[in-house]
């Protein structure tokens, strides 16, 4: 192939289908064995959520959904449950519900640097295992400084709203392209993939866009 193939992902920091559904479409691209180029793209769940939520993401969700908290539970068990099926250790008792919009300018900081794969990664290691607060300006400073990004200047660009127009941008073109869930995968343009699916959908488009670009040629 000429060129990689083009997937485009909306996903938000927050959302435990989208880390899962990360680590299943690279498990395809993997088994797929072409070259992907791969763009993040910002979502925001809960954009009305406070920057310091007084509460547990059950207590979020059982609020948000009107579901009782016991129920709310036995959902995030199984999430988890799904997460450790992929290598992921979720540990919804230290995470810290937050507002993600602080975030998103990071990834895009990071992707103006040519570093946004490992930003993104190193976020959702930090909201859902680590936890570390994804919300507020000095926790995402600190973790941009631990992979060698300048502290001084992730505070000024984050303070400023530098990538806030960035942000809204891939809402908007979420909106515009009828995304009303995440994680959802646009691959070369024109195949969608909506949600965590398993790796071999994922192999199955990237081998069939592959084809279809062999055959015209």
């Amino acid at each position: 192939m000429s060129e990689p193939i083009k997937v485009d992902i909306w996903s938000d920091v927050q959302c435990p289908w989208c880390y899962i559904g990360k680590r299943k479409f690279e498990a395809g691209a993997a088994a797929f064995g072409g070259e992907v180029e791969v763009e993040y793209h910002s979502f925001e769940l809960a954009p009305d959520t406070p920057v310091d939520f007084d509460g547990t993401p059950a207590d979020y969700l059982s609020q948000r959904k009107g579901v009782p908290i016991d129920q709310v539970e036995q959902m995030l068990d199984r999430v988890t449950g799904i997460a450790a099926e992929v290598g992921l250790d979720y540990d919804y008792d230290h995470m810290h519900q937050t507002n993600t919009v602080k975030a998103h300018e990071l990834i895009h900081y990071a992707k103006s640097k040519g570093r946004q794969l490992e930003m993104k990664e190193r976020l959702f290691k930090a909201y859902f295992i680590n936890g570390e607060h994804v919300g507020r300006i000095e926790d995402l400073a600190d973790i941009a400084a631990e992979l060698g990004f300048d502290r001084a200047d992730v505070v000024r660009s984050l303070e400023s709203n530098e990538f806030l127009a960035d942000v809204k941008a891939d809402v908007a073109q979420a909106g515009a392209y009828g995304i009303q869930g995440v994680p959802f995968f646009v691959i070369d343009g024109k195949y969608a993939v909506s949600g965590a699916q398993e790796a071999q959908t994922f192999a199955n488009v990237l081998t069939q866009v592959a084809g279809e670009r062999a055959a015209a040629q």
